[in-house]
C-alpha cells in the first residue's frame, strides 16, 4: 500500500518570495541539505541520499525511492520531517508523495510499457525526438515468484486455491471467480468494486483475478494505486500519454487496489477517463477500496458514482469460524517447513477466539507460535500461546470514524440540522457546533485538511485549521465543553 503524505502547509513556515524561487530541480537540492545539515551526515546518507524528486503534480511532490522497505522507513518516521522541509522550499506545494520506482529506471526515462497512463488531450509541447514506445502491454507471466513485469508485484501465492472461503467473503469471492473465467470481451459485472477494511483479503482477491485472468490469454494491467500515479508522472515527463492511451484500449482486464490512495486532480481525471474508455469497450474493470465508494471523499465525484454503479461488494469482518480456518491453513503451511511444529486444536481454537482483528495479526499469531516452538524447544500450549500473542489481544483496530457520522452526531446534539452544518451560516448556534465537527474529524479521520474543508461545504483548509485550534484552546479553558467533546469522541467510536 502506499501512504499519502498530503497536508495542509504548516503555519509556522515562512513563505519563500517570488524573485527567489527557483526550478524544482534547484529547490529538491536545497531540501537536500536541509535535511543534511539536520539530521547530519551518517543519517542523511543512510535514509535520504537515494530519494529524489520525480515530479510535481497538482501541488504534490513525487517523490521516489528504490525500495518499498525504504518507502516504509521513511513514512514511518520522517514523513514530516520531509513535508516540512519540501514545503518550505517549494512555496506552491501542498504535500508529498512517496512510491518505489522501478530497478535502473527514474522518472526521466520512458516509463514501463505496462504502466498504463491516459491522457484526455495531447501534451502543448511535443518532444525534438520521439522516443520508441513498444507495442503491446507485457502480460505473459513471469518465471519468479513475484511477477513485477506487469506494472506492480503479483504474488503467485494469492491465487483462489489459497483463499479461504467464509460467509464474510463468499459473495466477493464468487464474483471474482466470474469475472476471472469470463471470456475476453465480456464484462459480467462492471466495474466490480470491492470493499474491505484491513488485512480482509481484498488485495488477495484482486490478485487471484489478475493471475487467473492472464493464464487464460487475457491481456490485464494490474495497479496499486502509486504505481498508476507514477506510470501518470512518468507519462507526463516523457510526453507518451498519447501512446499509452492507446495501448490501455487493448487490454481485455483492469485491476486496481488501493483506490483511496490515488490523489491530485489530474491524475483523478485521468483515471477517471480510463475507466470510462474501458468500460465504453466493454472491456472489465476491478477496484478495491477500504469503504463504499461514496465514502471515499478525497476522489472525484464523478470516479465514485461510477464505482458504485456496478456491482459493489463487501468483504466483512472475519467471524471466528474463518479465522480458526485461515489460523489453520497458516499452521499447516509452517508445519510443512518446520515437521516438529505442531499446534493442538485447543490452542488454534483460542487463538482464533481472541485474534479478532484480522488476517495480519493471524499470520502474525501464527509466526509467534512457530518461533516460540523453534527458540524455547517446548510443546506450544495454551499459557505459552496467551504470552505469546498478547500484543496482539491488546490491540484492537478501532472503528472507523466516517466525517458524515461526526457531523450528523454533532447536529443532533446541538440541535442543529447537517444542512446547517455544511451552510454559509456564521450564527453562534450554528458556528459552534461546525467547530467542533471540524475539530472531531480532524482528530478522529485520517483526512488532511483541504479534504476535511471540502466535506464541511467547500471551506477552505485555513478555516479548518482556525476551528482545530479554537477548540483545542478552548477545551483546556472550559471543563465543561472538555467533557461534551470527549463524550462526542465515545459515542463515535464506541
Amino acid at each position: 500500500m502506499v501512504a499519502a503524505l498530503v497536508e495542509s502547509r504548516p503555519a509556522d513556515l515562512d513563505p519563500v518570495p517570488v524573485a527567489m524561487q527557483a526550478s524544482p530541480a534547484e529547490a529538491w537540492d536545497r531540501v537536500r541539505r536541509r535535511l543534511r545539515a539536520e539530521l547530519g551526515e551518517d543519517v542523511f546518507s543512510s535514509w535520504f541520499a537515494r530519494v529524489e524528486l520525480g515530479a510535481i503534480v497538482d501541488g504534490v511532490a513525487y517523490l521516489t525511492v528504490p525500495t518499498r522497505f525504504l518507502k516504509s522507513w521513511l513514512e514511518a518516521h520522517y514523513a514530516e520531517r520531509l513535508r516540512v522541509n519540501c514545503m518550505a522550499e517549494l512555496p506552491a506545494l501542498n504535500g508529498i508523495m512517496l512510491s518505489v520506482r522501478q530497478v535502473s529506471r527514474d522518472m526521466s526515462q520512458q516509463p514501463p510499457a505496462e504502466i498504463v497512463a491516459l491522457r484526455s488531450r495531447p501534451a502543448t509541447a511535443a518532444p525534438a525526438e520521439p522516443r520508441p514506445v513498444q507495442a503491446g502491454l507485457r502480460a505473459e507471466p513471469c518465471e519468479r515468484d513475484l511477477v513485477d513485469a506487469c506494472g506492480t508485484l503479483l504474488d503467485r501465492r494469492m491465487n483462489f486455491q489459497a483463499f479461504i472461503v467464509g460467509k464474510s467473503n463468499q459473495l466477493a469471492f464468487a464474483a471474482a471467480e466470474r469475472i476471472a473465467a469470463a471470456p475476453a470481451g465480456t464484462a459480467p459485472y462492471n466495474p466490480l468494486y470491492i470493499h474491505a477494511g484491513v488485512g480482509l483479503g481484498k488485495t488477495h482477491l484482486l490478485q487471484a483475478i489478475a493471475q487467473e485472468a492472464r493464464s487464460q490469454g487475457k491481456r490485464v494491467a494490474y495497479f496499486t494505486a502509486d504505481r498508476f500515479m507514477y506510470g501518470f508522472v512518468a507519462a507526463l515527463k516523457s510526453q507518451t500519454a498519447l501512446a499509452f492511451k492507446e495501448k490501455l484500449r487493448g487490454i481485455d482486464l483492469l485491476v486496481v487496489d488501493d483506490v483511496q490512495f490515488i490523489q491530485g486532480k489530474s491524475i483523478q481525471q485521468e483515471f477517471g477517463h480510463t475507466i470510462n474508455a474501458l468500460i465504453d469497450a466493454g472491456k472489465q474493470i476491478v477496484v478495491a477500496g477500504d469503504r463504499l465508494a461514496n465514502d471515499l471523499e478525497a476522489l472525484d465525484e464523478r470516479i465514485r458514482s461510477r464505482l458504485g454503479g456496478g456491482l459493489v461488494v463487501e468483504v466483512g469482518d472475519l467471524d471466528e469460524a474463518l479465522r480458526a480456518k485461515i489460523l489453520a491453513n497458516r499452521l499447516e503451511t509452517l508445519h510443512a517447513a518446520h515437521p516438529n511444529f505442531h499446534v493442538n486444536p485447543d490452542v488454534v481454537s483460542y487463538v482464533a477466539r481472541v485474534v479478532a482483528t484480522n488476517g495480519r495479526d493471524l499470520d502474525g499469531a501464527a509466526n509467534r507460535l512457530l518461533a516460540h516452538a523453534t527458540l524455547s524447544g517446548q510443546p506450544v500450549s495454551l499459557e505459552t500461546a496467551e504470552a505469546a500473542i498478547r500484543d496482539l489481544v491488546r490491540t484492537r483496530e478501532p472503528r472507523r470514524v466516517k466525517i458524515e457520522d461526526i457531523q450528523k452526531l454533532v447536529a443532533t446534539r446541538y440541535n442543529v440540522s447537517r444542512a446547517d452544518i455544511l451552510s454559509e451560516r456564521r450564527t453562534a448556534a450554528v458556528v459552534k457546533p461546525r467547530q467542533i465537527a471540524m475539530y472531531l474529524s480532524k482528530a478522529l479521520t485520517p483526512r488532511s485538511l483541504p479534504e476535511i474543508g471540502r466535506r464541511f461545504g467547500g471551506r477552505d483548509h485555513t478555516t479548518v485549521l482556525h476551528a482545530v485550534r479554537k477548540i483545542e484552546k478552548a477545551i483546556t479553558e472550559d471543563r465543561s465543553l472538555h467533557d461534551e467533546v470527549d463524550l462526542l469522541k465515545r459515542m463515535l467510536q464506541e
